[in-house]
């Protein structure tokens, strides 16, 4: 098969379309003819030789796919060679077939194509088990969402108005602010412009946020536990401005407020599952109703990635990036 390596780290010309050896399905895993998969920022992370894949996954990046199951591995049931699919990956999906722990796959979802369905399984998996199964996020409260039109933000706007939660963004322009009120954000803040904290406060007259997804992590940190409300829950998932940064604990025991950090590629494949599992309960249905939908900025051949990459880093996109096998 051929896939995109990266032979060695560097910008996008690093990423290299190359001949290499099939994957092979072991035990609970499928084989995936990929139909597409979908540039994350975690991809240009590995590319500039900043984030490794686990050991054992795939070497090439990807971190989620959609394609037709090509052969099942030993021990695999309940799925068929045929059956259209998408996938969460530790990494492989820049490739032409991949190979898939069976606890990682999802149905692609009523009214879905096969290739839209790329933009899904990465951003549905983090976010809800970041705002919903870490964050507890309920009807009525308000969340901030950083990075409102990016592939996370698109999504996450749209699940947390779904479960009746008030949305506020931060994006850098207005176009793409109004993209997010498309989807139905109801507090939009140019932080190229506006204090987040202080829109925040005023929007809420005076709480802050009850739940803060961050992709910006030690930039905001201090700015981020400021704009939570009493009992607020702050889930870092990217670091994008840094990586330490100065915590003032006072303010956190004052509110009674929680931060959490996590990352999903390395995790065990069974909390993996688990997470799979929940997106297909809760997600999957809000989808095939048409209540929430995966956005997508544009589609480009995969030997075309290092062209993805670029869209990503100049950052004008809004939705997912996708890229066709």
């Amino acid at each position: 098969m051929h896939a995109i390596t990266i032979p060695e780290p560097g910008g996008p010309e690093a990423l290299v379309w190359a001949e290499v050896p099939d994957p092979v399905p072991g035990e609970g895993e499928v084989l995936v003819d990929v139909a597409a998969s979908a540039v994350n920022r975690a991809d240009l992370l590995q590319r500039q030789g900043f984030y490794d894949p686990p050991p054992g996954a795939s070497p090439y990046p990807g971190l989620e796919c959609s394609g037709r199951i090509a052969a099942l591995g030993p021990g695999v049931t309940g799925w068929a060679v045929g059956d259209e699919v998408c996938a969460l990956l530790a990494g492989g999906g820049y490739a032409e077939k991949v190979a898939v722990p069976v606890g990682q796959l999802l149905p692609v979802p009523v009214g879905v194509d096969l290739v839209t369905a790329a933009a899904l399984p990465e951003v549905a998996c983090t976010v809800w088990s970041n705002i919903f199964l870490v964050a507890h996020l309920r009807p009525g409260e308000t969340l901030l969402v950083h990075g409102g039109a990016s592939g996370i933000g698109t999504l996450a706007i749209q699940l947390a108005k779904a479960v009746g939660a008030r949305v506020a963004v931060t994006a850098g322009s207005a176009d793409k602010l109004d993209q997010c009120r498309k989807l139905g954000a109801d507090i939009l803040i140019n932080y190229r412009e506006q204090d987040f904290v202080e829109e925040i406060r005023e929007a809420t007259a005076g709480a802050g946020a009850d739940v803060i997804l961050d992709i910006i992590g030690a930039k905001y940190l201090d700015r981020n536990v400021k704009a939570l409300a009493v009992n607020g829950r702050l889930a870092i998932i990217g670091l994008q401005g840094g990586v330490k940064g100065e915590l003032n604990l006072g303010t956190l025991l004052a509110k009674r407020a929680a931060v959490t950090a996590t990352s999903l590629r390395a995790r065990p494949l069974a909390e993996k599952a688990t997470i799979v599992a929940a997106v297909r309960e809760h997600v999957w249905p809000l989808i095939e109703t048409g209540r929430v939908r995966p956005v997508v900025d544009r589609t480009l051949p995969l030997r075309e990635a290092a062209e993805g990459h670029r869209v990503l880093d100049a950052g004008a996109h809004v939705g997912k990036v996708l890229l066709t096998a």
